[in-house]
């Protein structure tokens, strides 16, 4: 996505340590099957100027932890499966004294 954007500095918040060390070369990737998606990982880095890596323990990100509890689920397939993320705010009402009394 950032590519197709332009977009040419990204900051990535990952809540492993170890895939950021993998991503920085400080740490090889042992397991085979995850090897493609580092590669691919690796090539989008390479094409954007600045990518800054963070690690951000899961705990302290609760949409990032229930969006991999979900993709955990979902098997994968040949055909392309779309989640929508609707992220809902809750402005609180704040009011001074004066328009407290314009309500009552």
């Amino acid at each position: 996505m950032v590519v197709d954007t332009k977009q040419r500095h990204l900051k990535v918040y990952e809540d492993s340590q170890l895939v950021i060390n993998q991503l920085l070369g400080l740490y090889e990737v042992k397991n085979p099957e995850l090897l493609p998606y580092h590669n691919y990982a690796k090539r989008l880095m390479g094409w954007l100027e600045d990518v800054e890596l963070e690690h951000l323990p899961r705990r302290d990100n609760k949409q990032a932890d229930a969006l991999a509890k979900l993709a955990s689920t979902l098997s994968m397939t040949d055909k392309e499966a779309r989640i929508p993320i609707c992220k809902s705010w809750v402005i609180p009402s704040i009011f001074n004294d004066d328009e407290d009394d314009m309500f009552q």
